[in-house]
């Protein structure tokens, strides 16, 4: 239990995505400091990164976007609602995953 009445959206897909995009992100800087290949391979770690994210989200190791429940605060809790999709989340919509709700309205 935390001792804030917030949710900070530590998950295991922002943490992983956040660790990858930085080592990334240490590649294009060996490469701006003279390393020639290190922009490039940077640049497809960042990718990864993105792409790394996208999928643990999808797999219920993210957020959707808003407030969570309580319960589900700690870094280990997987959202069993990802697989229907979350409202208003780009990343589910990219996914083709709409919740009901979302699907009739206009």
């Amino acid at each position: 239990m935390s001792a804030h009445g917030y949710d900070e959206g530590h998950t295991v897909a922002g943490w992983a995505g956040t660790a990858v995009a930085a080592v990334g992100t240490a590649v294009v800087g060996l490469g701006v400091c003279g390393w020639t290949p290190g922009i490039g391979i940077g640049v497809a770690v960042m990718a990864a990164a993105a792409v790394l994210t996208w999928v643990l989200h999808l797999a219920g190791w993210g957020k959707g976007p808003g407030p969570r429940p309580q319960s589900h605060w700690p870094m280990g809790a997987r959202d069993h609602t990802a697989r229907d999709g979350h409202a208003e989340c780009l990343g589910c919509r990219m996914a083709g995953r709409r919740p009901a709700a979302a699907r009739d309205t206009p």
